[in-house]
């Protein structure tokens, strides 16, 4: 889901719910790295790659990596209902611990993007290729040789998965979260690709060269969050009669649509190769992976999460239970249903020689 409708949508379900104690989020530096002769998985290359990153905490703490959604950003995650639980005195991964690192992936955020100047011609990246990115993001840009911890949520849960293989040993702990490790097919990219596809087919789109943001580009992204994310029992409660759940629509449609299509594009195709389960084995870190029981895209029902949990040497599931408080796929956008449980888990994990 776009971060704008993203907002939109929870603020609006939020209002609903029970709200959490959330602490004051520390202060937070940005900065940029610029990797130089970056290669695509397609063989294209680009002299620069910039890649933006936030930062929260000393450099001398225990390193921290968090990766953020599709279309958001390392600055999406400071919201209260996120970092207001995390990083705090006394909470899981507090400031004053850890060196807690919110990368903008590559193609989203202030990192390059097709919006920068390329458009249609930017080379069409995938996860892997976002994965390069903040691996030399960590380690050329700032010197690192080990993290505590890779933390991600649903684009980024699916690279936390493919760090723990791409990187085995770079690492001590893996969450993973509304995510699973198995190939990018059923519901979750036949939606996707009906994402794409009602823009890209849209005349105004006019291969990439448009002078005007293509109107497709609102309607097709609130219609995919509303079918891919928030929960059945959340919007049951929040929208229980026709004119509610029209108010809510409009509420949606009014928010600011994304800023670019050809960005949003690249956003969500490049999850079309995602597949880690031939090398599940190599993980050798410390798995928590977290999932709703209500989550549109990545049912638990299917039985996918276990038959691929059971292959981990050191892994667990934590499934929250689906309520009127959770939403579907953005349950994990709000730390509170699992800080407690991250910050017990990582408490028990040893520090990889």
């Amino acid at each position: 889901m776009n971060i704008r409708v993203a907002v939109a949508l929870l603020g609006a379900l939020l209002a609903a719910s029970p709200a959490g104690m959330a602490a004051e989020v520390p202060p937070a530096r940005e900065a940029d790295y610029v990797a130089r002769d970056f290669r695509f998985h397609t063989g294209e290359t680009l002299a620069e790659v910039k890649l933006h990153y936030t930062t929260i905490g000393a450099p001398g703490g225990e390193p921290v990596l968090i990766l953020h959604g599709t279309a958001g950003s390392g600055t999406g995650l400071l919201a209260p209902g996120f970092a207001g639980e995390l990083f705090g005195p006394g909470q899981p991964l507090d400031a004053a611990k850890y060196f807690v690192i919110l990368p903008d992936a590559l193609g989203a955020g202030k990192s390059a993007k097709p919006s920068d100047g390329l458009r249609a011609k930017f080379p069409h990246y995938d996860y892997a290729d976002m994965v390069q990115a903040q691996y030399r993001l960590v380690t050329e840009g700032l010197g690192l040789r080990h993290l505590r911890l890779v933390l991600g949520n649903s684009m980024g849960g699916m690279q936390a998965w493919m760090w723990g293989e791409t990187h085995p040993g770079f690492m001590d702990a893996l969450v993973p979260m509304a995510s699973q490790p198995t190939p990018m097919a059923s519901r979750n990219w036949m939606l996707r690709r009906m994402l794409v596809e009602s823009i890209r087919r849209d005349p105004a789109y006019r291969n990439g060269d448009y002078t005007e943001q293509p109107s497709s580009l609102r309607t097709a992204n609130v219609l995919f969050g509303i079918a891919t994310s928030g929960g059945t029992l959340a919007y049951q409660a929040l929208d229980p009669t026709n004119a509610a759940a029209d108010r809510h629509v409009d509420a949606l449609l009014a928010a600011p649509a994304p800023a670019d299509a050809n960005d949003y594009l690249y956003q969500w195709e490049s999850s079309r190769d995602y597949d880690p389960s031939p090398d599940l084995e190599r993980i050798t870190a410390a798995v928590l992976a977290i999932n709703a029981a209500d989550d549109e895209r990545n049912p638990p029902e299917s039985g996918l999460m276990d038959r691929a949990m059971a292959r981990l040497a050191h892994g667990r599931l934590l499934l929250i239970p689906a309520s009127a408080d959770t939403r579907g796929h953005g349950t994990t956008g709000f730390a509170r249903f699992w800080a407690r449980e991250v910050g017990e888990f990582l408490q028990g994990v040893a520090v990889l020689p």
